[in-house]
């Protein structure tokens, strides 16, 4: 059977899925600002380590409550667990000391919406329509003409490194995650969901932290790297995974995916009130292609008003 939303389920997704992005989009230049202060899987076990003290006091009751359930599906909770905590960001960070960011961007933000797509038809039996066709690509056109900065030589000399295909595997496990998450059962509330979720990805990164640990360069501490990690574990961890997740509960996965087009544009936007960089024509014509091409994607929603 197909989906139906409400008018204001509609709303109150894209609304989410918009503030999760924009959280996330600071991510990036996060992570690219502590490269040198500290190793990937670190940065990674830190930010987790941090979401999940953070989640624990609000999520500690509904955890308590909702143990048979998390028994019942710890099965489903692992791949959740490992797909989008583990994996999907500690790809992004192991990506970003090999590969430059415009091939991270490039790949990470066109690829995802893609195959969570194609996973949605087939998994979920999402229909794909025409609008939703038209919707991705024109999504993707603006995003290439962003990092091509309307060049077709920069497309041109583009080829794949070791780095390139760490963000690619990055963007398949957040695909999968987004379809796991529409399958949530509906025993588990959204902050034990993420609880279960975030402790559990500690655990798993513990052993991976402790060799990197022994085998590379101590973590180079200080305020910002601090403020930095407080950010990832608050803010695109606890916040943003909450948002993305009802937001994916509201639109379906095919859908919320697609607003992660907007990720380069926010970032562009963050980094000239944070960096003083400049904002070009190529900047504007290819945020209004990005949100052409979401208005597109969305438009064949079912809408069921509410009485």
């Amino acid at each position: 059977m197909p989906l139906t939303h409400t008018k204001k389920d509609i709303y109150t997704g894209i609304l989410l899925a918009v503030t999760a992005v924009i959280i996330w989009s600071g991510n990036f230049i996060i992570s690219r600002s502590v490269n040198q202060q500290i190793n990937p899987v670190s940065l990674a076990f830190f930010r987790w380590l941090t979401a999940t003290v953070i989640i624990t006091p609000l999520a500690w009751k509904k955890f308590i409550a909702e143990k048979k359930a998390i028994r019942a599906n710890w099965k489903y909770l692992f791949w959740v667990s490992l797909t989008g905590i583990v994996l999907f960001n500690t790809c992004v960070y192991v990506a970003g000391h090999f590969t430059t960011a415009i091939n991270m961007a490039l790949i990470g933000t066109t690829s995802s919406p893609i195959f969570a797509t194609i996973f949605a038809v087939i998994f979920l039996k999402e229909k794909l329509s025409a609008f939703r066709l038209v919707g991705i690509l024109i999504c993707i056109t603006g995003i290439l003409l962003l990092l091509s900065k309307g060049s077709w030589a920069t497309l041109a000399a583009f080829h794949f490194s070791t780095g390139d295909l760490w963000i690619l595997a990055g963007a398949f496990t957040f695909a999968v995650y987004s379809i796991l998450v529409r399958k949530k059962p509906s025993a588990i509330s959204s902050i034990n969901f993420l609880f279960v979720a975030f402790a559990a990805g500690v655990l798993m990164l513990f052993p991976f932290f402790l060799i990197e640990l022994s085998n590379s360069a101590p973590v180079q501490w200080s305020y910002s790297l601090l403020g930095s990690i407080l950010y990832l574990g608050a803010g695109a961890s606890v916040a943003a995974f909450l948002c993305w997740n009802i937001a994916i509960q509201k639109l379906g996965p095919g859908r919320t995916v697609l607003f992660g087009n907007l990720i380069p544009i926010f970032s562009a936007l963050e980094a000239l009130w944070l960096l003083n960089e400049k904002i070009t024509m190529i900047h504007v014509i290819s945020g209004i292609l990005v949100v052409i091409g979401l208005i597109f994607a969305n438009t064949t929603l079912r809408i069921r008003t509410s009485e």
